[in-house]
């Protein structure tokens, strides 16, 4: 949140991340999503619309993150 590129590339390099990693430095995506906390996770479904949002850390890797995920894929 609000950390310029030069500080998140070696965060990101560093943990080997293969998804896409969103910058907003002036922090207008932070206060438009109400984002109060990092990591923020947001599920979108087909359709663009907010599923779920999870802010800090959540168990996705876990029997019942994944069971939410399959769920909400199979909407």
């Amino acid at each position: 949140m609000e950390e310029p590129p030069a500080k998140v590339a070696p965060w990101v390099r560093g943990h080997r991340l293969t998804m896409d990693v969103l910058l907003d430095p002036p922090g207008v995506a932070s206060e438009a999503w109400a984002i109060t906390a990092t990591p923020a996770t947001f599920l979108v479904g087909r359709d663009g619309r907010l599923v779920a949002k999870g802010l800090g850390t959540r168990p996705w890797l876990g029997r019942d993150g994944r069971a939410l995920i399959e769920a909400l894929l199979a909407r």
